[in-house]
């Protein structure tokens, strides 16, 4: 059983976010993808399967991180789709069977991959009690980001504060299903993005998430309508930071990026 380590949303090894990519025959039960992803012990492990022609999908696909299964992950799909290009297992435009529906992920002429994943349904809700004390700064803003996501969206005052924060990640765990997204507006544009974001998600077990597809399908809409164009580009500043395109399209959400296989191995047992 061949095993890779893929660096998702960056041109470059050991910048973005890593993902273990598994090409099986079938999926075995959920105990032994779970020892699997907690092995390969990055923030996802993306396991997936060829299905029979002539369906809505081509492989059927899912995420593990280290503590449990999760319902959308972006950066693991971007690797998977990165693996079945590069060894010739798939051709063209893959779509996937995942728990979030269909996904389909484009190689573009440059090199990049374009996934098209739902857009998250906002909602406006009050900040709750303690998650500025938690967070470590005050919110201008905080968004529900719906049940796919599980996520609280929490605009802060500029992108020096996304940068400087310090959470306290155990009180964070009480305010969402999967944790917070933290974003400011960039203060540069010229730097090559429109926003910043940092991604903290205890409840899944990784405090701090390098770069987070699915939070992007949330970014998106929150800064197309603040900056009044549906195409952006997002800066996730973690200690490894990645950069994700977005096109906003309605109640779907395009998200580019490249990525970069690092490790292939074999798992033994």
């Amino acid at each position: 059983m061949r095993i890779r380590i893929v660096d998702a949303f960056t041109d470059r090894p050991f910048a973005g976010n890593p993902a273990g990519v598994l090409l099986l025959d079938a999926f075995p039960d959920n105990d032994r993808l779970q020892q699997v992803a907690l092995e390969v012990n990055h923030a996802e492990t993306a396991f997936a399967h060829r299905l029979p022609e002539g369906g809505e999908a081509d492989w059927a696909l899912r995420w593990f991180t280290p503590a449990t299964e999760v319902a959308m992950c972006g950066h693991a799909t971007l690797a998977t789709a990165h693996v079945l290009h590069t060894t010739g297992a798939h051709q063209g435009t893959v779509r996937f069977a995942t728990r979030s529906g269909v996904l389909v992920a484009t190689p573009d002429e440059d090199g990049s991959i374009t996934l098209d994943f739902p857009t998250a349904p906002l909602t406006p809700v009050d900040a709750p009690d303690g998650v500025a004390e938690a967070l470590g700064t005050e919110p201008f803003a905080v968004l529900d980001t719906g049940p796919d996501i599980g996520d609280l969206l929490v605009e802060v005052a500029d992108e020096k504060t996304v940068r400087g924060l310090t959470p306290d990640h155990k009180a964070l765990a009480a305010y969402s299903e999967r944790g917070i997204i933290a974003t400011a507006r960039a203060e540069d544009a010229a730097r090559g993005y429109d926003y910043v974001s940092r991604c903290f998600f205890p409840n899944v077990g990784i405090d701090e998430d390098p770069v987070t597809g699915s939070a992007h399908t949330a970014l998106a809409p929150f800064w197309s309508e603040r900056l009044g164009r549906p195409g952006l580009t997002g800066m996730q500043a973690s200690p490894r930071s990645g950069r994700v395109r977005t096109e906003l399209r309605g109640e779907r959400t395009l998200l580019s990026g490249r990525a970069v296989t690092v490790i292939e191995g074999e798992l033994l047992v």
